[in-house]
């Protein structure tokens, strides 16, 4: 018996200890040899990842109005595998939505597809109409800009808010910020409540930014372009505003330009920044340039005398000239006046290649490097590649090639007398430092006061009303282009250009000021000149901006 007994003890405890072995080896295939698996299955049922966008940052011009700000807009989505009524769903996709209805038989084995992200309210108002369960909504973040004037300069966004140009694609980053990425663990005893949450990849809050941009200055700048562009057909035209003393632009506009709150059917011409990105030979408004080289360089004053010969075509070196209007004896402040070609041509004979290192210096040739993506560098004809007329085109605006906020830049230098200045469009961000303003002097106060007279000069001249600005010094010059077309200069297709100053009389210690540009481009009425057509665009944003800056 006792053997009996103490054989069955020993099967017993084998019994245990092989149980033992059997669970020990399981907890081993399970925790190490498959452990991997199981922790997968336990994240798959258990464990949900969000991953969350902020909300994309705002624009505000310079008064902390917003340019571009987030609004929710609807979209609708199907879910293919799930269909109740494909018979109704499909005749209405075709009818409505072809592109969707296209995309359905790549999708019809999907979980998900969208058939319009964006709705508008003719889409989103069929959708209701039809009342077709299949058809499902959600709410998407989208840009909203309350100031569609300023859209070649803001940009837009895509269709997951990504910048696609302008401010909204240089500042991509800032404006978006960084998603941030959030584990949960759901309680197994409820699908409802979550016990843990950990971050696993925290996010940026997205910063937004300040323009120097004067909303309800581009507004009226904008107005009266498009007032001037319709009133003479012309194919486009700009201007732009600026305080020289900071260097900040107020206002820049283009027409055509384009509603960014309607982006569907795009015309990405009209998506140019045409002042910044596009270049130009402007003709007479360069002749203040060579003005200015040829003061500072001492090869002639205000009062002398220059034979213009009272033709309106001469040779000079064997080189043909031709003016608009004859000239006598004038005096150089006269030719800058009168604009004359011949006048202009024998002064800057005397400063030679100078006048490169001068243009040079004002800006021409090189960007403003300001913050906006597409500026070009415009162009100088270097003397090395001058032909033997290159001296005389340079001085009347020919053979230079520069965009508007150039020009501006140059005209802010004369308004700042003579020092220099970075241009500024960003008036507020954390994340590009706002540049302080270049003191460097470039030309003598002496020599700029000299120009500055003939500039009042030339736009008393021209002007042929009475002015509202009699506590206003009026500093301004235009110029007449013919276009380049297949390798000639076509006389019937021009650009009209007017720039200049308007500054106060009555503020001496820190006067006001204002640099206007504008442009206006072919014009398709023949034998028309910058002095009809851009100079009275730019005497009325001259008055507009003196009254929208209460300073009238």
């Amino acid at each position: 018996m006792p053997s009996i007994s103490k054989n069955r003890s020993i099967i017993v405890f084998a019994g245990f200890v092989f149980i033992y072995l059997l669970i020990v080896l399981n907890l081993y295939f399970i925790q190490i040899i498959h452990g991997m698996f199981y922790q997968d299955l336990k994240n798959r049922q258990y464990l949900i990842t969000v991953t969350t966008m902020p909300a994309r940052a705002p624009i505000f011009d310079r008064t902390g109005a917003s340019l571009a700000l987030n609004k929710e807009s609807l979209t609708a989505f199907i879910l293919p595998r799930e269909l109740e009524s494909p018979e109704t769903l499909l005749p209405f996709l075709q009818h409505y939505f072809p592109k969707a209805y296209e995309r359905f038989e790549q999708y019809k084995n999907h979980h998900f597809m969208y058939i319009q992200r964006r709705l508008s309210p003719e889409q989103q108002a069929a959708i209701e109409r039809a009342n077709i369960k299949d058809i499902k909504f959600l709410q998407e973040p989208s840009r909203y800009y309350p100031m569609p004037s300023v859209g070649q300069l803001i940009g837009i966004t895509d269709i997951d808010n990504k910048g696609l140009f302008g401010i909204e694609m240089l500042f991509n980053e800032q404006l978006a910020g960084e998603a941030t990425t959030v584990a949960l663990a759901r309680d197994a005893r409820s699908s409802k409540f979550y016990f843990h949450k950990e971050t696993t990849a925290p996010g940026k809050k997205p910063e937004p930014i300040q323009l120097t941009i004067d909303g309800t200055l581009q507004y009226l700048v904008h107005h009266e372009l498009q007032k001037v562009v319709t009133q003479w057909q012309a194919k486009g035209g700009s201007a732009l505003v600026l305080d020289p003393q900071s260097g900040e632009i107020l206002a820049i506009a283009n027409v055509p330009d384009f509603d960014p709150n309607k982006s569907d059917a795009l015309d990405m011409e009209c998506t140019n920044n045409s002042a910044i990105i596009d270049t130009y030979e402007l003709g007479s408004v360069i002749k203040t340039f060579a003005a200015l080289a040829a003061l500072e360089e001492g090869v002639t004053t205000p009062d002398e005398i220059i034979d213009c010969k009272n033709t309106r075509s001469t040779y000079i070196d064997g080189r043909k000239i031709n003016t608009v209007y004859p000239g006598g004896k004038l005096t150089f402040s006269q030719v800058i006046e009168q604009s004359n070609n011949i006048g202009i041509a024998q002064v800057t004979k005397r400063l030679g290649p100078k006048i490169y290192d001068h243009y040079l210096r004002l800006g021409f040739g090189q960007k403003t490097h300001i913050p906006f993506p597409g500026e070009q560098k415009g162009f100088v004809n270097h003397p090395s590649q001058w032909s033997k007329q290159s001296l005389f085109s340079l001085s009347y605006g020919y053979e230079i090639r520069c965009s508007l906020i150039q020009l501006a830049r140059a005209f802010c230098i004369i308004a700042r007398n003579g020092q220099d200045i970075q241009l500024q469009l960003i008036r507020a961000t954390t994340k590009s430092p706002i540049p302080t303003t270049n003191d460097t002097r470039l030309y003598q106060p002496e020599t700029i006061e000299m120009l500055k007279k003939m500039l009042e000069a030339t736009a008393k001249r021209r002007r042929r009303r009475a002015s509202p600005f009699d506590a206003y010094r009026i500093m301004s010059k235009t110029g007449t282009a013919n276009i380049l077309i297949d390798g000639e200069y076509n006389p019937d297709r021009n650009l009209y250009t007017c720039a200049g100053i308007i500054e106060s009389l009555s503020r001496t210690e820190h006067p006001y000021q204002r640099v206007i540009v504008v442009l206006v481009k072919e014009v398709p009425r023949k034998n028309m000149y910058a002095a009809t057509v851009a100079a009275p665009l730019f005497d009325i944003i001259a008055e507009k901006v003196v009254i929208h800056d209460k300073a009238l």
